[in-house]
């Protein structure tokens, strides 16, 4: 029998400009610019992913019209969108911070692990976590 072998590859995350989206996931969160590829007509192909990521990457998804423009920093209808886990809370907790990055909340324990909401340049809010016995 075949085993059935899937995964997510890319979440699409609409942004209002490429180029500034590129610079805060990686100059702010210290992602890894995986593609940019220009597809003509002033779209690109553009994937930014965590730095030593195995899994999902983010597809930065230019906004196309008015609809697209008021989704953009709105995602999840004002909830945590994505979940960035990392090894060392503590590390990427104050890069981030001394990058600039916005905190909803001071960060706090959980039975799970170490937490803490940010928001991105759109205001999308994500939570970063180091999950005990990860």
């Amino acid at each position: 029998m075949n085993k059935i072998k899937q995964n997510i590859a890319q979440v699409a995350l609409v942004v209002r400009d490429y180029d500034e989206a590129i610079s805060f996931y990686v100059s702010s969160l210290g992602f890894t610019l995986i593609e940019d590829t220009d597809l003509g007509d002033g779209k690109r192909w553009v994937i930014v992913s965590p730095t030593g990521s195995t899994g999902t990457a983010l597809l930065l998804a230019k906004a196309d019209g008015e609809e697209q423009l008021a989704a953009v920093g709105n995602q999840a209808g004002g909830r945590v969108f994505l979940f960035l886990q990392t090894d060392n809370f503590w590390r990427d907790y104050h890069s981030m911070a001394d990058k600039g990055v916005s905190f909803c909340e001071t960060p706090r324990e959980e039975v799970y692990g170490t937490v803490v909401v940010f928001e991105d340049l759109y205001g999308n809010q994500w939570d970063l976590v180091e999950r005990k016995n990860a």
